[in-house]
């Protein structure tokens, strides 16, 4: 109930039309990937996944952010059973990024699929950052994974970094055709490819 009252909130504010270049085929463990541009993202998205897909569905989300209060907490590890992982200020160690995607694929199990910002931060000026390596880390453990890419358009003008009072503007959530792992493609191509697939949903 909490969690679509939510949705429902940042639908509202957002005044998001949602766009599908071709539907979704069957249920199956997927990665939900897109820019990431506010707070509103991760719960923006989950709103508008099909509603039967919604239950098994988990965000990945920054620990400084929503760890850093118990009502941040509750909302998302209770309310949208969010993964939580640290981010650190400095660079990252190989290790800790490997700890960080191995606590991912053990919280998905079999079964959930997960919404993820692969560049790791929020734009501050709606352009789209160079992906970090760990969606290409996370499909080389789990190579089944169906990708999905996820443009979302004006959250970062209707919710700036630093606000919280959103401003009124149309959003647009474009879902892409999913695209697949290959094991035999290199860190960058897979990174870049997955990165266009997402550059492409911004026009559409």
């Amino acid at each position: 109930m909490i969690a679509g009252a939510l949705a429902a909130f940042a639908r509202a504010v957002s005044g998001a039309t949602v766009h599908w270049t071709q539907p979704l085929e069957g249920v199956r463990q997927r990665v939900y990937f897109g820019n990431h541009g506010s707070h509103l993202d991760f719960i923006l998205i989950w709103a508008s996944i099909p509603p039967h897909l919604r239950a098994s569905t988990r965000p990945i989300a920054g620990a400084d952010y929503w760890g850093g209060g118990p009502l941040r907490r509750y909302v998302a590890c209770n309310v949208f059973q969010a993964i939580l992982v640290e981010r650190s200020a400095g660079p990252t160690t190989p290790e800790r990024a490997t700890q960080a995607i191995e606590r991912i694929a053990e919280a998905m199990g079999d079964a959930n699929s997960i919404i993820v910002f692969p560049e790791g931060t929020r734009s501050l000026n709606g352009e789209l950052l160079p992906f970090k390596s760990g969606l290409y880390h996370l499909c080389r453990m789990k190579p089944h994974l169906e990708l999905v890419p996820v443009y979302l358009a004006n959250l970062s003008r209707i919710l700036p970094k630093g606000e919280l009072v959103p401003v009124p503007l149309r959003g647009r959530v474009v879902f892409g055709a999913p695209i697949r792992f290959d094991a035999n493609e290199a860190k960058d191509a897979f990174l870049t490819r997955a990165r266009n697939a997402l550059v492409s949903l911004r026009h559409q």
